[in-house]
């Protein structure tokens, strides 16, 4: 995984619970309690869902969950803005394409 472990402001980052979850049928761990996103994030995934009209690939923009771009299917749930979700043991997270009239 690909996180910062030391930050010069920050400090050393506190260990929190490795849980396991399943993005796209992959099996991946994240730390519980962070944003799906950067749990996402850490494992190399960058895409969470592709634009309905034109296909287009969108990921993480504004991290505070006022845009759509990483809205994703998570527990068989459509729309749920990953970067404000909290990560949960055993979470089924999945790609998904536009975003799902509500």
């Amino acid at each position: 995984m690909s996180r910062i472990t030391e930050h010069p402001i920050l400090g050393v980052k506190e260990e929190k619970k490795l849980v396991s979850f399943t993005f796209d049928g992959k099996d991946l761990q994240g730390y519980e309690g962070e944003p799906i996103a950067i749990a996402l994030k850490a494992n190399g995934v960058m895409i969470h869902r592709y634009t309905k009209k034109e296909h287009k690939p969108r990921g993480l923009f504004c991290a505070i969950g006022r845009c759509t771009d990483c809205v994703m299917v998570v527990d068989g749930e459509p729309n749920i803005r990953t970067c404000v979700t909290p990560l949960k043991e055993g979470m089924t997270v999945q790609t998904q394409d536009g975003v799902k009239a509500m």
